[in-house]
């Protein structure tokens, strides 16, 4: 079996017990599960072909709204330790300033989530047990195939995708992310020993270019919250921090563009044709999924 439906139907189930409990105040590990394996479980249901009929299309809106309401809570989770890193001496005043708004939306936010989940309940739990039974059933009839070979065509056309912006900067930067972290996710879903040198190194952009963008968020809500003025050395702490992050993130993006992500060349061949070709670790990733191999990739 080239896939492994294990990880997925772990996804699966992490989002059927949070909505099992719908906790009111949910815990930042909890909201970190919650989101990750909601978007874990959206890009396999989108790469295995599982998004067509009316039922799976209602699941992935229910997920959604859910994931987005918990993203909230995480970026305030997210902000207020970035907050109690960045220590400026005689700024106590402002950091308990932004530290409170930042608690006060948390708690806000965690009731929207929590009345979201109540909301949504009765689609997730059934059509979350739906889910499981069709991920069982590609298992049967030769479908683990179709569904690998699926994924595959989803994982090339991602990497064609990231591949495509001639020019990283502050306002793709961010969005490129999204696709770098769908990509990952899909390519995780191959039957493996060991992740690919590609997926590593995917992960490690995703976070650098995610944190890079948490400074930026924190700078904004910073600048309207404080009333220090453009002054607060506090404020031009975030500042100092998100450029280097920024440099540094840009650094990692394009090395791996550089690297791994080169234009597609084109194959001469009289033979066969024209083709696409891409870098070797790349189809050591994707082939995976679709191989079952076990080996340790270098």
């Amino acid at each position: 079996m080239p896939l492994n439906l294990d990880r997925i139907q772990k996804s699966v189930r992490k989002l059927k017990k949070f909505v099992k409990k719908a906790p009111a105040q949910p815990a930042p590990e909890q909201i970190h599960d919650l989101r990750t394996h909601a978007r874990k479980l959206e890009s396999a249901l989108h790469a295995l072909s599982l998004d067509s009929n009316s039922a799976e299309r209602q699941l992935l809106k229910s997920i959604k709204r859910v994931r987005r309401r918990a993203g909230k809570i995480r970026d305030m989770d997210v902000l207020m330790a970035h907050v109690c890193s960045a220590k400026v001496n005689g700024e106590q005043d402002c950091e308990v300033q932004l530290l409170e708004h930042l608690g006060t939306q948390r708690r806000k936010q965690a009731k929207k989530l929590h009345s979201t989940m109540l909301k949504e309940a009765g689609v997730l739990k059934k059509a979350l047990r739906q889910e499981a039974a069709e991920l069982e059933n590609l298992l049967q009839d030769g479908k683990p195939s179709e569904a690998a070979a699926d994924a595959m065509a989803r994982a090339v056309e991602l990497t064609t995708e990231l591949s495509g912006p001639r020019w990283l900067n502050r306002s793709n930067l961010h969005p490129y992310r999204l696709k770098v972290k769908e990509l990952r996710y899909v390519l995780q879903m191959a039957e493996t020993d060991g992740q690919p040198a590609f997926v590593k190194e995917l992960g490690k952009v995703k976070d650098a270019i995610g944190e890079w963008h948490d400074w930026e968020e924190l700078i904004a809500i910073a600048s309207d919250v404080l009333d220090h003025g453009s002054g607060c050395q506090l404020l031009r702490k975030f500042k100092e921090i998100s450029e280097a992050k920024y440099e540094q993130t840009l650094a990692m993006a394009t090395k791996l563009r550089k690297t791994y992500l080169k234009k597609p060349v084109r194959k001469k061949s009289s033979d066969s044709g024209a083709g696409e070709q891409f870098s070797r670790p790349v189809l050591v990733a994707t082939s995976a999924l679709t191989s079952g191999t076990r080996k340790q990739a270098a």
